[in-house]
């Protein structure tokens, strides 16, 4: 990915302006001075707030010291006053490259896509562009990936909830079944044990009563005489 960099040089005598705070921050810029070339350039627009060349270098300073929030408020803000369409592809360009690095793939996309509207002949942007939509669309189908993992993941888990769930219900049933039919032989026994007491307590009263009969039958009778 590209950086673009608007290079002024213009002499004036008396004191400085914007314009040669501008130039002597470009040459500490190309000398690789950045911390040096962004007090010119914030010089610059101390001078003339306006600037939308010192703010786009200001951000090209800011980014060249990994400070991408600070330079991205330096090109949105020259991006609404800049009217020279090869400049604002520029502009949209470096947009563009922070929105990429910061993995912001649809805002990067339109950018980049606002470069080439100002200035359709720039490969550069041309190239990024493809990249980043490419970049979305792996991004996009590894989601999916994700969320189809996810949901058969999901559904692996309920599967073996229900199976857990229908498991313990057939261990219930079974244990209430269980019970059941222990209930049910212990009335048995309970009914077999009665019936044989009510059959041999029947039993008894008939023994007692035939030998009552036996008893009062064999009497031994007086002869009367």
């Amino acid at each position: 990915m590209c950086l673009f960099c608007c290079g002024l040089a213009v002499c004036v005598f008396g004191q400085k302006t914007d314009r040669d705070y501008l130039r002597s921050g470009n040459k500490l810029y190309n000398d690789s001075s950045f911390v040096k070339a962004e007090i010119d350039y914030r010089k610059a627009l101390e001078q003339n707030p306006k600037s939308a060349d010192a703010m786009y270098n200001l951000g090209n300073t800011l980014l060249m010291q990994q400070k991408a929030k600070e330079a991205m408020e330096q090109f949105s803000a020259a991006s609404k006053i800049e009217k020279d369409k090869m400049k604002l592809s520029h502009i949209y360009h470096n947009m563009g490259v922070i929105l990429q690095s910061s993995k912001q793939l649809p805002q990067c996309i339109e950018a980049y896509k606002e470069a080439l509207r100002n200035n359709p002949h720039d490969n550069e942007t041309r190239y990024n562009l493809a990249l980043a939509q490419k970049q979305l669309k792996d991004q996009q189908q590894q989601q999916q990936d994700q969320n189809k993992q996810e949901q058969k993941q999901d559904q692996k888990e309920d599967d073996k909830q229900q199976n857990k769930d229908q498991q313990d219900q057939n261990k219930q049933n079974q244990q209430n079944n269980q019970q059941q039919q222990q209930q049910q032989n212990q009335m048995s026994k309970e009914n077999a044990e009665q019936l044989l007491n009510a059959v041999m307590q029947d039993e008894k009263n008939v023994q007692d009563k035939v030998k009552k009969q036996i008893q009062i039958q064999g009497r031994k009778l007086e002869k009367d005489w």
